[in-house]
């Protein structure tokens, strides 16, 4: 326990303000305290798989379970992260070395039947009634997962299962670890990048008379929206979905395989319905309604963005003297939908981002979720950190003054570095084996547009949103308040996981917290109104076609986990076609560059799109009715929707949230739909 035994919000536990992570390992102290981290808890297991199934308590099984089940997470992402974010090529290899053989060794412990014996015996006994609420599910939850590892199987069977998961986890890892190190950049001359704006022009490196843009997305998607030339947008686009192509096109056939088999196994008809079994959806049926339904609702919609965008597409092709064919390719997509946004709505992107410095969002985003949620952040001076970009800030009640936990912050691109933006769960706000509590350690991991000599970071409002989003994980982590690491953080429902986020997302496009976090980066004045007036407004645009292009994304990821024998990159062409009327790129293989596939989402990207009901119905139903900074439905929202963590279902939370069971009507409404249901008309999912 650290120096001071504190007290968190709402808890009589005492809290350990200690972060435990180490971010100065080198290369051998990784391999090493790999092989010392597997040789502890190996320990721990065998002694609880060593026990006369008479002699089980709680004490000797779950509890010894669940301790060394902390003390593994907390050293196993000091060991794993570094992979995603070291700037030292050799520090990320030996950390992707040590992921893979802690993944590896994840499969050994998932799949021990003596320990598993052990806890089936513990459930049987009658001294397990007096368990807490959250020790039941915990025990519960293992049982379960013993099941789905085939632990009741025959021994071969579990063999043929423990290595098909040791081949799943390392395949998963190279995947995305291709992605992640993909150097390639294609070089154009100034001619080529017209559209483009001078403060990004000069942010790039030279190549001899001509600039270079990487596949990375602070120069792709500038790039996609704004250059006029179509060859150029044509050939990044192209680059962009082959990355990886050949490595990465066979590692999904081998995932989509090696998933099916181990799903055959364990007696499910697909992968999909395996996977689903544990969240809401609870089958790929109900998610393929779901999606059905949905595109049905949305085509007419997406139609007429399509018609206006091809209106847009002719008039640019005659002001340019090109061809126009009547046709729309994927490399027009983004630059159309964002001239949409600037003649429809007359919002335009490059004069909106003179007001979103990072400074400014930053600072204005932490007062936000400090006010909403009653906490308070503190900027960590001097702290440990892997990369001089990155910031560490402290959390307290701010009610009670209390520790709640700690987040970093790594917003900038560099190379080697994770492509994405995304919310990385470092250290566990659980019960530590003395019942006092680990406080929670989250980091937030994007990749933003980087200062200039000439400007700072200027920030999309897409950007912004993002920047919000993830924010929104990393206190989900913070504020969860369950008992056992398993529950901790976001450890819920995979369909359930981005409805805290997505909610969160709301408040960029109000004009109170627009107004906190922008100010013009030289002159200091605030958006003018009728500018943020035309931004609210244009929240609705092209939300048709970029809502069918996630219901693309999700298919294909049911597909490949429903379907045998598909072809990844023929089934994305064939729904791109059939759904957005828009042709994939002859040669590309976009579900080869699809991280979410090897990363956690397998048969869930549907995901985003069902919790979105939930994000929509909480947002509409509480904030907008009662006030968007209103901090008595903040602390409802914290209390209700993020402390329980993973220790309740996600219906229970929504329930005690809303008051009533979720409903579908805001869900439909923000996407620009009109809705004729009965105001009682339930959630269909």
């Amino acid at each position: 326990m650290g120096p001071t035994g504190e007290v968190v919000f709402g808890s009589p536990v005492q809290v350990c303000p200690e972060n435990r992570l180490r971010w100065d390992l080198s290369t051998e102290q990784i391999h090493q305290l790999t092989q010392e981290l597997i040789v502890k808890t190996k320990k721990v297991y065998d002694s609880v798989g060593a026990l006369d199934l008479d002699s089980v308590t709680y004490e000797n099984t779950l509890k010894a379970l669940a301790d060394v089940e902390v003390e593994y997470t907390v050293q196993r992402n000091m060991l794993d992260f570094p992979q995603h974010v070291s700037p030292c090529k050799e520090v990320r290899t030996a950390s992707t070395d040590a992921d893979k053989k802690l993944s590896e060794f994840d499969v050994e412990m998932s799949m021990r039947e003596d320990v598993y014996q052990r806890i089936v015996a513990l459930q049987k006994k009658a001294d397990a009634d007096s368990l807490t609420v959250e020790s039941r599910r915990f025990m519960d939850r293992l049982i379960k997962l013993g099941k789905r590892n085939g632990l009741h199987l025959p021994k071969e069977t579990q063999e043929e299962i423990k290595t098909i998961k040791k081949k799943l986890s390392n395949l998963c890892i190279d995947f995305n670890k291709h992605l992640n190190e993909d150097t390639t950049s294609l070089s154009f001359s100034r001619e080529e990048l017209g559209g483009l704006p001078e403060d990004f022009l000069s942010s790039l490196e030279k190549d001899g008379d001509k600039l270079k843009i990487t596949l990375k997305y602070p120069h792709y998607f500038p790039t996609m929206k704004k250059c006029f030339v179509p060859e150029t947008r044509k050939k990044l686009e192209e680059a962009f979905n082959s990355r990886c192509k050949e490595e990465n096109s066979a590692i999904l056939k081998e995932l989509v395989d090696l998933r099916a088999q181990k799903s055959s196994l364990l007696g499910f008809n697909t992968h999909a319905d395996f996977v689903l079994e544990m969240n809401m959806a609870k089958s790929g049926k109900k998610v393929a309604v779901f999606l059905e339904d949905l595109a049905r609702k949305l085509k007419p919609l997406g139609e007429e963005e399509r018609v206006i965008i091809l209106k847009l597409k002719e008039q640019e092709c005659q002001k340019r003297g090109l061809p126009f064919t009547g046709e729309l390719y994927a490399w027009d997509t983004r630059y159309f939908m964002t001239q949409v946004e600037e003649t429809q709505y007359a919002v335009d992107q490059n004069q909106l981002k003179e007001y979103f410095p990072m400074e400014v969002v930053t600072q204005g985003l932490l007062d936000i979720y400090q006010d909403l949620l009653g906490l308070s952040f503190q900027l960590v001076e001097g702290a440990p950190v892997w990369h001089p970009d990155v910031t560490l800030y402290c959390v307290k009640d701010r009610k009670s003054g209390q520790v709640v936990g700690q987040f970093y912050l790594d917003l900038f691109p560099r190379e080697g570095k994770y492509g994405h933006a995304a919310c990385f769960g470092l250290q566990p706000g659980c019960l530590l084996p003395d019942s006092s509590r680990q406080m929670s350690v989250a980091a937030m991991v994007a990749n933003f547009s980087k200062p200039t000599a000439d400007a700072p970071s200027l920030l999309q409002h897409d950007e912004v949103e993002t920047y919000f989003h993830e924010f929104g994980h990393v206190m989900h982590q913070l504020c969860a308040q369950a008992d056992y690491a398993m529950f901790s953080g976001t450890h819920v429902e995979r369909d359930f996981v981005e409805a805290p986020s997505q909610m969160l997302e709301n408040w960029v496009w109000e004009k109170e917290p627009l107004q906190r976090m922008s100010k013009h980066y030289k002159t200091g004045s605030p958006i003018p109104d009728e500018l943020l007036d035309k931004l609210i407004k244009s929240r609705l645009a092209n939300t048709g076609l970029f809502n069918l292009r996630q219901i693309v994304l999700a298919k294909v990821d049911q597909a490949l986990h429903t379907r045998t024998g598909l072809d990844p990159a023929d089934e994305y062409a064939r729904l791109c076609q059939e759904i957005l009327g828009v042709p994939a790129s002859q040669g590309t293989n976009m579900p080869a560059t699809f991280g979410h596939l090897a990363g956690g989402y397998d048969a869930q990207y549907y995901g985003y799109l069902w919790s979105e009901v939930f994000s929509m119905d909480m947002f509409y139903a509480r904030f907008k009715q009662e006030g968007i900074m209103n901090p008595t439905v903040g602390l409802a929202y914290r209390n209700c929707i993020l402390k329980p963590g993973g220790s309740e279902d996600a219906s229970e939370m929504l329930r005690k949230f809303l008051g009533r069971e979720p409903k579908q009507e805001a869900f439909l409404l923000s996407k620009g739909l009109t809705v004729e249901l009965e105001a009682s008309t339930p959630c269909p999912c």
